[in-house]
This record gives C-alpha cells, structure tokens and sequence, in this order.
C-alpha cells in the first residue's frame, strides 16, 4: 500500500469509530488475506496486514486466509483418515463415544449434537482431539482442569493417529502466527498474548456431512444449527462441497463458499467476551444440500484454559463499559459444550 497513513494502528477510540461503524455491517462478502507475510519483520508490512485483519475481525468476523503454509499433503493426509475412520462399523466408533470422556475427546455420531438449542440436532458426526506432544514436540501435557488430558484413538491404527495429527499441529502452528497479528489489530503489542497461549488449548474436528433432503434445509435438522464458536478463533478447512454459512446484520445468510488453497478462519466467543465486543464473533451455520457427502476440518484455537477472560484495556471506555463477567477460558468452553452434549443420554 502506498498510503502509509492507512497503516497506523487504531487508537481505543478509533476502535470503538470501527465498533460502531461494524453494527450497521451487512456485508455480503468475506475477504481474501494473504498471510504469506504473516511473520515478516518488516513492521509497515505487519502493520498493513493487521489493518486488514481489523478490518475483517471488526466488521465480519470471519475471512479466507491464503498462504498459510500448510501443505496439501498433510490437508489430504488427514482427510482421508477421516474419512476411512467415518467408513468404520458404528459399534466400532461408538466405542470412542465423546460422552465417555471428561474432556470431549471422541467420537459423536449422527444426530448426538444439538448446536443450536432450537434446534432437533446436528445431521453431522465427528473426531475430536486435543493436543498431543507425541513425537511431534517435547511439550510435557499437563493437566491443571479436565478440560487437558489425553485423547483417545481408534486401536491397532497408528496411521490414523499419525495424519490427523500431523494437520492438527500444522494448524496450531499457522494460530500461533495468527495471535501476534491480532493483537496488533487491537493495539497491543503483538507479544500480548504470547504469555496466554503457553498450553495449546485447540481442539480439532474431523466432520463428516451427509447429503441432506434439500426440503429440509429450512427445518430444525440441519449439518450445524446456527452458532457461534466458543474459543478465539476457528481454523477451518473445508472440502469443495460448500455449505458453510454466515449471518449479516440484516439475518441474510451468506454462503463462505470454499476457495481452494484457503483455510476460513473465524473469531469465536473468547475474543468477543476479550475485546468486550469490539472483535466480532458471527453467527454461522452448515446446511448439506449438495447431494454428496461432506468434509470439514475445524481446529478450534483458545487461550489457556486457566486464564480469565478479562476485558482487553484498549476495548473499554465510559462509553463501552465492560459487558461480561470474568471467567476463566476452560470454564467457559466447558459450559458451552456441556450445553451441546447430552451427557447423559
């Protein structure tokens, strides 16, 4: 850009100019960001690519990030593992039932969640992990809330276990490049969150839709009833079946079609509650009316689940005083899925 002046970070109240500018928002298209600069240390270069984020995490919620530096092998590797796991006979997948564990790693079959509480459950089923040094990392896991511990894995299948953590780490990698450049969008130095995210708090999903009646797409059964994530931001690969969609200010559904090459990413609730809702977290939703089956990976990226989601100074003033209470982020992410589970069921 040659404008340096459109490189200046926002002062708190050009921020809250953004915030209200962002309520009126009906956008009817998500953007392309280019992170291939994502770690440059040219600061005009970083700052021109803050700005950008800014723009998107205030008035959307959500872009397309381009150049993210995960290979097609690793993306394909772990895709096909899903989808031999999903193949699998259901007894043998409801043996790793998510409902099982203390800290939702597993298996949820179809119809086993209930995203949006209006809703008659979810017409997908899934994997979920979370972090495992294994041979990728030294990384002691330590387990300070049960919201940490192991993961479970389907047994006598080391190569399943091997390709979906091989994305899954390359995922929390391009998250941990993302951080110092959101913390620029919001003024902070861009070590801000450095101290925060020590113990990666992801949790990943392999997501398997299967073709829904297109009669049915307006109805309480849908892939994923309407939501908003819980951590503070979502990683997603989609496959070029398409489906995910995103509400405006004016409840008009916009299709985040997939463009290949580009992982969406998302803000979720903890930055909301962060930024005092200065970074916007969107409803969205995933309808299957392609009459094929669906695939989607999202990593699911939060803080440390011991630390407290306090209002960021620079996203507080006379005029935005503080709107949520102060939690912890494990507290929080566990209340929510709790609320999607049916643990006892």
């Amino acid at each position: 850009m040659d404008n340096h002046d459109h490189l200046q970070l926002p002062s708190p109240s050009d921020t809250f100019l953004f915030a209200d500018r962002r309520t009126q928002s009906t956008f009817e298209q998500i953007p392309v960001i280019d992170l291939s600069n994502g770690t440059s240390s040219d600061p005009l270069v970083r700052r021109a690519l803050a700005d950008q984020i800014r723009d998107a995490c205030i008035n959307i919620g959500f872009f397309y990030a381009k150049n993210h530096g995960i290979s097609d092998d690793i993306i394909n590797g772990a895709v096909n593992a899903g989808k031999q796991f999903f193949s699998l006979p259901e007894n043998k997948k409801t043996e790793l039932d998510i409902r099982k564990t203390p800290n939702f790693r597993g298996y949820t079959a179809l119809l086993q969640e209930n995203t949006d509480p209006t809703g008659n459950g979810d017409l997908h089923e899934g994997f979920d992990i979370g972090w495992e040094p294994d041979f990728f990392d030294n990384q002691s896991l330590e387990a300070p809330t049960s919201m940490y511990g192991a993961n479970i894995w389907p047994g006598e299948w080391p190569e399943f276990k091997m390709a979906v953590l091989a994305y899954y780490h390359a995922a929390v990698k391009f998250g941990k490049v993302l951080f110092p450049l959101f913390a620029l969008a919001l003024g902070l130095p861009d070590d801000f969150f450095a101290d925060k995210t020590t113990k990666p708090a992801a949790i990943m999903r392999i997501l398997h839709y299967p073709p829904q009646n297109p009669t049915s797409a307006n109805s309480k059964q849908i892939g994923i009833g309407a939501h908003t994530d819980y951590e503070c931001f979502t990683l997603l690969w989609q496959d070029k079946v398409g489906g995910l969609q995103i509400q405006n200010a004016d409840g008009k559904w916009i299709d985040a079609v997939p463009i290949p090459g580009t992982l969406v990413v998302n803000l979720g609730d903890q930055f909301s509650r962060w930024t005092n809702d200065v970074f916007k977290s969107t409803l969205h939703r995933a309808i299957n009316v392609s009459g094929a089956e669906r695939y989607s990976m999202p990593l699911f990226f939060g803080t440390d689940y011991n630390v407290k989601l306090e209002p960021i100074p620079t996203c507080i003033s006379p005029d935005n005083p503080q709107k949520y209470e102060v939690v912890t982020a494990g507290e929080y992410v566990k209340s929510r899925l709790e609320a999607t589970y049916a643990k006892g069921e």
